[in-house]
């Protein structure tokens, strides 16, 4: 068995290196902002509206108690059987290991705005870890609210390709754990709406026409009626933010992972069909109008000394949609895509080497997003 990951501060900004089980190749933090995660790539299919496919597992171990009854010695078992037995598994060879007890905050949000972890995983308590692959595409959680909390994302709407990808590594976890089940009522969880398949499907879907339009709030009723839930941009409990817009299925007892995924694949055209019936009034009725509010965000982004990270997502998304409708051609769907990732909180202080106070973000933001925008690829002065 090769020897376990050991983590190295390695200076004084929260930066760290890591090895991965077995390349024993150095990857930092920092060199994850170089590129959009997978999450945000930008391809696939309906990939204008769609954003990305995340299919999640929750498990539980068998031998030990759930996470809160756990105690601080059990979860330092967990984490470290976990480590141990994840490192032999051919998937997940080139995987890093990070203990998240063990980051700074800036990192610990850092991999939240990757979408690699939970916001509930990151202000947890205890011993607990995250192993993501270098590619982004899939993420085991340890110690979260559940002991595993396995997750694949694919950009685009791939749900077959993504279900197909999240049973492979988790049957490869299951040859190596003990897995909580019950003949009756099937994988236990902490939950009791994750009880049985413990599966979750999510789609993040940019719908900016629909809430231009005003009529998100009619499509969210009709979704809560057939217990589909609509989260924001990070998740349960997270607000919505640059209008995106999480779809996801509500209870898993008691159904079966094919009739969840059915429901997603029921539901998420439709809305693709609502966004593209509104995207097309909006340029039937009022064109000149619309390019105008689209213009005028592309030139506040080219041109704002200072702007909040809600600011920024709320106008990126107005040029994101100006783009698809071709009423922008300076910019292409890939920057902006980069842009929403890049110009978060814990980003921007990656990028720029440094911890900053919200007031120095804002300005950094500014001038970050000039860099990107104005073409000429110079930070502003």
């Amino acid at each position: 068995m090769p020897s376990l990951p050991v983590p190295r501060r390695i200076d004084g900004l929260g930066t760290w290196n890591y090895y991965s089980f077995r390349s024993r190749e150095n990857v930092k933090l920092e060199e994850l902002a170089d590129r959009c995660g997978e999450w945000l790539r930008g391809t696939g299919p309906e990939s204008d509206i769609v954003i990305s496919t995340r299919i999640r597992l929750a498990r539980n171990l068998a031998d030990y108690p759930f996470v809160r009854k756990a105690s601080d010695e059990e979860k330092v078992q967990i984490v470290k059987m976990l480590r141990a037995r994840v490192a032999t598994l051919p998937s997940w060879s080139r995987a890093v290991f990070l203990d998240v007890d063990q980051l700074d905050e800036l990192d610990r949000q850092f991999l939240v705005e990757r979408q690699l972890m939970s916001r509930e995983l990151a202000d947890g308590e205890g011993d607990r870890a995250v192993v993501f692959d270098p590619h982004e595409r899939f993420s085991l959680m340890i110690n979260e609210e559940d002991h595993l909390r396995l997750q694949v994302i694919h950009s685009g709407l791939d749900l077959e390709s993504a279900w197909s990808e999240i049973d492979t590594l988790d049957s490869e976890l299951e040859s190596k754990v003990n897995y909580a089940f019950h003949d009756r009522f099937g994988y236990l969880t902490a939950c009791p709406t994750n009880v049985g398949t413990g599966l979750r499907v999510s789609v993040m879907m940019h719908l900016p026409a629909l809430v231009i339009t005003r009529e998100i709030e009619k499509v969210f009723r009709s979704m809560h009626k057939i217990n589909v839930a609509v989260r924001g941009l990070y998740g349960e409990g997270s607000q919505y933010m640059g209008d995106f817009y999480q779809i996801s299925n509500q209870v898993t007892l008691g159904r079966t992972e094919e009739v969840l995924m059915d429901t997603v694949r029921e539901i998420v055209p439709r809305i693709i069909e609502y966004e593209r019936r509104a995207r097309m009034f909006l340029l039937k009725e009022g064109e000149q109008d619309l390019h105008d509010e689209v213009s005028r965000a592309f030139g506040i982004l080219c041109t704002a000394k200072k702007i909040s990270s809600e600011e920024t997502l709320h106008y990126l998304s107005k040029v994101r949609l100006g783009i698809n409708l071709g009423l922008i051609r300076s910019v292409d769907v890939a920057t902006i895509n980069k842009l929403f990732l890049n110009t978060q909180p814990a980003h921007i202080q990656k990028i720029r080497g440094k911890h900053l106070p919200v007031a120095e973000r804002n300005i950094e933001r500014a001038a970050y997003l000039q860099t990107h925008l104005t073409g000429n690829g110079q930070r502003p002065e």
